[in-house]
């Protein structure tokens, strides 16, 4: 028999062998966000715990394999009653956490591997701390400990396994805290387990110094809640500034997230590996430049480190508004080949671009016109009667129109070139100078006519000299006449300004006009002048009333004058504002564009250095706040395409389309973008879809244009096949026309004319749309290559526009053919499924697409006359809007077919047949009649003959899957047909 001290004895030695011979203690990799408090394994010396009593946990020191010390304790009481034993650690400061974790690495017997009996066995044992400010509190009693937790252990050992030497410890990590003081004691309850404690780690967590975004994060320790998360504000590394305070947070886990903000290198300075550097000499960095360093733009230099721009070389210049990533520049040389015009009283400038620009492309002109002073003898400044069209500084275009100079006077003319940089350069000035003499020229009208002294049959009037002459005055021509006796009326030549008119009606209204005449002929006749003369006095009249109608006439005539004045004041205002009305007076000019009275002029949006001055010049700012975007539509190249209501101030909601421009967007991409904008922005037709405006002050940047309820007309046509009647399509189509002819007279080139790019709305009205000709010429999934570079839409493409890429208002003509084709084929797809090249070689052979089935003769005959190979032969939009009004007014017109389907005379075939169709099939029978996609649910429900078919009603053809009204009436017309045939035919249904 063992003895029980025998037995405790051996099986505590054979427990240490076997954790020494493992090498159970082997070197571990702390993670780099935990922080050692206490590792029994590091210490090289005693450990210095306290056991209690002093029988109970027992030290063992040995060192490894390499000579390290190994500290571990070990109790195994299992044979004696009641145990207590308690292990206490040195006192561990805690340094600042609040809240720490400590690993055990242990070993446990199993206790039913021991002989029954021997005493009260346990396979666990406590864990406890004490919180204390010093070392003072070491020898405090068991109840003022705070429990952790009891430990257990997933696998205990047996007398067997000790022996094996393949055992694994048993590792257990729990958390305490919060904690409140500098530091806290653990302690290590056994109540008779057979244990030996190999380690314990006390450790916090932090998270890590690092650098994100050129922010500092310093260490910061975890805070004492596991689900806390500790906001921590970053510092800028050097030579860097925040662009928005940096923020990160540091999780329970010691994990950095949620970053905020950045800093950014200053500028001069540069990101490099987490860093900001200077930047070399010869490159630079402003601040709102990319991260890295640039090399300095060309004619400039900079010989220093941290450079935030570069100097420009001598006699080079930049502006305060020039980047400092643009070049820098020069003045222009002055203008070349410098040409007049002279009309009379008018001069036509014109001359050509400065052979050098200086590098930049804002080259304006001014114009500086001085005449001789014939008394002085030398020249002094024109005057400021002297108007400039459209104007005499700020000039883009290379041409300018002076008027209201004075005949027979010689002028010189100084046209100067100037860019952004010509200020920084006076008093040098760069110009070509031209001499005019100006030709002899009729007078000017005359404005102000006066009435004299008036009797019963005269008129006395006068007049003062045209406001300019334009040489001697000859004579002045009178004319007058009774008023409202236009047709009859007086001549009077006169040197003077003045004239009496006489052999008049008393108390009657004549109308006088003047002109004067000099040597170049006679100016333009004055405006009517309105004057009466006096009244008739009877001389029968008794003597004693005399001096009463006197008085009477005189207040009379007072009156009349006063009455007469008053008419004449207001027809003076009424002349002058309708003289002044600029769409009658005056030539407009816009952005050096000439506009004549009356005629809109189309502006290319890219002749604008700047895209943006032509956005905001043609299309209105919408705040973004007036927009509700509700559900997305579709997609474009750009974006999404939105719809939403609009509510501007002051004007009720309407329901608007919004096009968005994507996240993420280039410069370059922004400008095609808006180019649209500018260019829609100087249409106003109701056959072109409108602009509302645009929003570019806020992201995302968008184009509000009119809703359009039943989308794109090829799409539109297809969903409604057979529904419309002829008159509606070629509504559609004079829509369509009307719409390009107006572009067309705007000398705006559309160049992808097509049903896809017509928008309908809820009142069948076509208005043209897309207008974004650099996108359409690319991404078009319709265009193909062309051997001169570039993507056209081929199908819809004149055969000049193709070869040579001569887009004009005729190659917009023959697309316009397309799309009559398309509109009266409901949509089918033009040269079906030919491809590109093959279409391309058909067209250059002369095939033309054939006529749509029951189309009208007259409107074919339209479509190839815009089909014609000679685009000069084609005709105008103007006279295609007459024609398709005439056939309008004449429905009648419309009646001859040019590709009938015939349905009544060639469906059934002559009397006595004993078939009834030609058709061999159902299906046969409803391509004729452009119905061939019902053909699957006709066999499907049974009718598979056409006697069958002939027996359908309307109720019969929902069942079977026809559900669109136009579709319904489309084929029960065909099966009435058919049926009246075979009645006539004798053959029964």
């Amino acid at each position: 028999m063992v003895s029980r001290r025998s037995y405790i004895k051996t099986v505590s030695i054979k427990v240490w062998i076997w954790v020494f011979s493992c090498a159970v203690l082997e070197t571990l990799c702390i993670p780099s966000n935990e922080v050692n408090l206490l590792d029994s394994r590091s210490v090289m010396g005693d450990l210095g715990w306290i056991a209690y009593p002093k029988n109970g946990w027992e030290e063992i020191g040995e060192v490894d394999e390499n000579y390290a010390p190994i500290h571990t304790y070990q109790v195994c009481k299992v044979m004696e009653h009641n145990q207590n034993n308690w292990l206490q650690t040195n006192w561990i400061l805690n340094e600042g956490a609040h809240r720490v974790f400590v690993e055990l690495k242990f070993t446990l017997r199993d206790c039913n591997s021991l002989p029954g009996g021997l005493g009260t066995c346990k396979e666990t044992f406590n864990v406890y701390y004490y919180e204390s400010n010093d070392e003072d509190g070491r020898n405090v009693h068991e109840s003022q400990y705070t429990k952790i937790d009891t430990i257990a252990a997933d696998e205990s050992f047996t007398e067997l396994d000790l022996g094996d030497r393949v055992m694994k410890l048993n590792t257990e990590v729990r958390n305490v805290g919060p904690l409140t003081k500098k530091g806290f004691y653990l302690a290590f309850q056994d109540l008779g387990a057979c244990i030996a404690l190999v380690s314990v780690r006390v450790f916090y967590k932090k998270c890590p110094f690092i650098v994100r975004n050129l922010a500092l994060f310093p260490d910061t320790i975890t805070g004492s809640d596991s689900s806390q998360l500790l906001e921590v504000s970053g510092t800028c590394v050097n030579n860097s500034v925040a662009e928005e305070p940096p923020r990160m947070h540091c999780s329970a886990e010691g994990e950095w997230l949620v970053p905020i903000g950045r800093c950014m290198c200053q500028a001069g300075h540069e990101e490099v590996n987490g860093s900001c550097q200077v930047c070399k000499p010869g490159f630079y960095r402003s601040a709102l430049q990319t991260k890295t360093c640039s090399k300095c733009p060309p004619h400039s230099f900079t010989k220093t480190e941290a450079s935030t721009s570069c100097q420009c070389e001598q006699g080079y210049y930049r502006t305060d508004m020039d980047p400092t990533n643009m070049a820098c520049t020069k003045p222009p040389s002055a203008p070349r080949n410098a040409i007049s015009n002279v009309n009379e009283t008018s001069v036509f400038l014109e001359w050509s671009a400065p052979e050098e620009t200086g590098g930049r492309k804002d080259v304006t002109y001014s114009i500086l016109c001085r005449k001789i002073s014939v008394d002085l003898g030398h020249y002094e400044p024109c005057g400021s009667h002297v108007r400039y069209l459209p104007q005499r500084t700020g000039l883009r275009n290379t041409s300018v129109m002076v008027v209201d100079l004075l005949a027979h006077t010689n002028y010189t003319f100084e046209v100067e070139a100037v860019n952004g940089v010509s200020e920084l350069t006076k008093p040098l000035r760069q110009y070509v100078s031209l001499n005019v003499t100006t030709n002899q020229a009729a007078p000017s009208p005359i404005t102000v006519v006066k009435k004299g002294k008036t009797a019963k049959n005269s008129i006395a009037v006068s007049w003062q000299e045209p406001d300019r002459p334009n040489g001697i005055i000859l004579e002045y021509e009178i004319k007058y006449f009774e008023k409202d006796q236009e047709t009859s009326y007086t001549i009077i030549k006169a040197k003077e300004t003045e004239v009496v008119a006489d052999g008049l009606k008393p108390a009657s209204a004549y109308i006088f006009q003047i002109r004067a005449r000099t040597s170049a002929g006679y100016g333009g006749f004055s405006r009517r002048f309105e004057f009466e003369t006096s009244p008739y006095l009877s001389a029968s009249r008794d003597q004693g009333q005399v001096p009463v109608i006197a008085v009477a006439v005189t207040v009379g005539i007072i009156l009349l004058a006063l009455v007469t004045g008053f008419l004449l004041s207001g027809r003076r205002c009424g002349y002058s504002k309708a003289k002044q009305d600029p769409e009658e007076e005056k030539m407009h000019f816009h952005n050096g564009h000439i506009k004549f009275p009356g005629v809109r002029t189309y502006i290319d949006p890219h002749t604008y250095e700047d895209p943006n001055q032509a956005v905001h010049e043609f299309a209105k700012e919408i705040d973004v706040s007036c927009i509700t975007i509700e559900r997305v539509i579709g997609a474009g190249e750009f974006g999404e395409v939105c719809s939403g209501p609009l509510r501007l101030p002051g004007k009720r909601e309407i329901t608007v389309a919004i096009k968005t421009l994507k996240a993420g967007y280039t410069e370059k991409q922004r400008r095609d973008f808006l180019a649209e904008a500018s260019i829609m922005g100087q249409f106003d037709h109701p056959n072109i879809i409108h602009l509302e405006g645009v929003v570019t002050k806020s992201k995302p940047v968008m184009i509000i244009t009119e809703y359009m309820e039943n989308g794109s007309l090829d799409t539109f046509l297809k969903k409604n096949d057979g529904q419309f009647t002829v008159i509606q399509l070629v509504g559609m189509l004079r829509g369509i026309a009307s719409g390009m002819r107006y572009l067309s007279d705007m000398g705006y080139v559309h160049r992808d004319l097509a049903a896809r790019n017509i928008l309908v709305n809820s009142n069948l009205v076509c208005k043209v749309s897309d207008f974004g000709l650099s996108r359409v010429l690319e991404d078009d999934p319709e265009a193909a290559y062309t051997t001169r570079g570039g993507k056209i839409p081929i199908r819809w493409t004149a055969p000049e526009a193709i070869a040579y890429r001569k887009f004009t208002s005729a190659s917009d003509v023959w697309s316009y053919g397309i799309v009559m084709w398309e509109v009266m084929s409901y949509g089918e797809r033009p040269y079906w499924e030919m491809s590109n090249q093959d279409v391309i070689k058909a067209v250059e052979e002369s095939y033309r697409l054939p006529g749509p089935m029951d189309c009208p003769t007259a409107l074919y005959h339209l479509m190839m006359d815009c089909w014609q190979k000679d685009r000069n032969s084609r005709p105008k939009f103007e006279e295609i809007v007459s024609l398709l009004d005439k056939l309008i007014r004449n429905p009648s017109s419309l009646k001859s077919l040019i590709n009938p389907s015939n349905r009544v005379s060639n469906l059934l075939v002559e009397h006595g047949s004993a078939e009834l169709c030609v058709f061999s099939s159902v299906g046969e029978w409803l391509d004729a009649i452009k119905m061939g996609r019902y053909t699957e649910l006709f066999m499907e429900s049974g009718y598979t003959s056409l006697e069958v078919v002939t027996q359908m009603t309307l109720d019969d053809l929902r069942r079977v899957g026809v559900t669109l009204a136009g579709h319904q009436k489309k084929i029960l017309n065909s099966i009435q047909e058919m049926r009246v045939q075979m009645m006539n035919a004798t053959i029964p249904v």
